[in-house]
């Protein structure tokens, strides 16, 4: 039997003969040891060497990414003028009665059986366009509102061909019932009329 005279904090003390498989572990950690993050004084072998393009090599680098930002920057330049000019603004608007009575009084006329167009020259650099779509040809509010929106938008893209005319649009009965294609196409024919008669 074993003799052990005290047994405190875990540990059998002044016990003969026991044998334990503990061992020492020092409390600080080798400190001579070298850590593998560092680089040695030999360099890290295995990392390829560092190499600088010559100074030839890096003005033509620099000067290709100039170009191309330039070429990106002008690219941009000219969509936004583009889509500038093809904008349809206030100022390609008849906006008082008395620029639509100066159309009425004094205009060429364009018929079919879809609209009347009058035109005639205006006071001002730009086309510029009214409209009169009426209920009495076109009762509901959806209808009209489409005929508007194709009007616009056929004479948004045909503005520049009409530089100097003030131009008013009135519809048929038959506009209403009319598809998108037939619209546009009658509009496109009308637009030529008006660029003939202004000579």
């Amino acid at each position: 039997m074993l003799d052990c005279k005290s047994f405190e904090g875990g540990h059998f003390e002044n016990c003969p003969g026991l044998k334990t498989n503990e061992t020492h572990v020092p409390a600080e950690p080798n400190q001579t040891g070298t850590h593998t993050w560092i680089s040695s004084a030999h360099g890290n072998k295995g990392r390829a060497p560092y190499s600088e393009a010559p100074p030839r090599e890096r003005t033509r680098a620099a000067f290709a990414v100039a170009i191309r930002a330039f070429s990106v920057t002008t690219d941009n330049k000219h969509k936004q003028k583009d889509a500038t000019s093809r904008r349809f603004g206030r100022e390609n608007r008849l906006l008082d009665a008395a620029a639509f009575r100066r159309v009425f009084k004094s205009a060429d006329r364009s018929r079919d059986e879809l609209f009347t167009v009058l035109s005639s020259k205006g006071r001002r650099k730009g086309a510029r366009l009214g409209l009169a779509i009426s209920k009495k040809n076109c009762r509901l509010a959806v209808q009209r509102n489409r005929l508007k929106r194709a009007v616009r938008e056929s004479f948004r893209l045909h503005k520049e061909d009409l530089d100097g005319l003030d131009v008013v649009v009135m519809c048929q009965a038959a506009a209403a019932r009319a598809s998108n294609k037939m619209l546009f196409e009658s509009l496109d024919a009308h637009w030529q009329k008006c660029r003939n008669a202004a000579g």
